[in-house]
């Protein structure tokens, strides 16, 4: 059950994360948005599944996706949903295996690719997901610190920067180097601090989010290396 279950999670990371481009993200207000993610969820779900009859879960796997997606437009973006939706999404689909094992529905993983599959995922959660949840923590002390307008530089440049990062990171410590990271600690500190010295809020907001980039990113791709270890 377990394999399955990590076959499962890793689709809806793989989707959520590597596959709902920016233009799909901004209109998941919209029901056909919803509808396409979710059935880009289901299908990732089917091909990494490797079982062709198992049409009940690909269903469920869809309905509670677009579900919890609609179910989060009622309330305020912020970092705190982001988690919690994350969370309840793998929790749906731990009920939905359950269920569908239950009901003979459903039969243990003997698929190739796991470890791919696992991997792909780890990436996709170290580098696109922390990017989200460090964009969503950083928007509200931006909000409420008003630091907007001292921000500048290229459009979308600290998204890049942020996720090349993290990239980075997860790419150390999944080739066994992960004293490289203070090299790229030092490195981003040369470049970015110096331009903050003298305003405290600033410096401090390029702190936090330096910090919790690299944070998720090691705690990722340090998890992800603990389940490859499991299968």
């Amino acid at each position: 059950m377990l394999e399955t279950l990590l076959v499962l999670v890793s689709a809806h990371f793989i989707a959520d994360f590597l596959l709902q481009p920016d233009w799909l993200q901004q209109r998941k207000g919209q029901p056909w948005a919803i509808m396409l993610h979710s059935a880009s969820v289901a299908a990732l779900s089917y091909l990494f599944l490797q079982q062709w009859r198992v049409v009940i879960l690909v269903g469920l796997v869809f309905l509670f996706h677009a579900f919890l997606d609609s179910f989060k437009r009622r309330f305020r973006d912020s970092w705190r949903l982001f988690c919690m939706d994350q969370v309840a999404h793998v929790v749906s689909t731990f009920l939905i295996l359950r269920f569908c094992m239950g009901m003979g529905a459903l039969e243990p993983f003997h698929g190739e690719g796991i470890e791919w599959m696992v991997l792909v995922a780890g990436f996709a959660v170290s580098v696109q997901g922390a990017g989200f949840l460090v964009g969503k923590v950083t928007a509200t002390l931006q909000e409420e610190n008003a630091l907007a307008e001292k921000i500048k530089g290229l459009k979308n440049g600290g998204k890049l920067i942020g996720q090349l990062e993290r990239a980075l990171i997860f790419l150390l410590i999944v080739i066994g180097q992960p004293g490289g990271i203070g090299f790229l600690v030092a490195a981003k500190s040369i470049l970015r601090f110096g331009e903050a010295r003298d305003d405290q809020k600033l410096a401090e907001y390029i702190l936090i989010g330096t910090l919790l980039s690299f944070g998720l990113a090691i705690a990722a791709a340090s998890l992800t290396m603990a389940v490859l270890k499991t299968v």
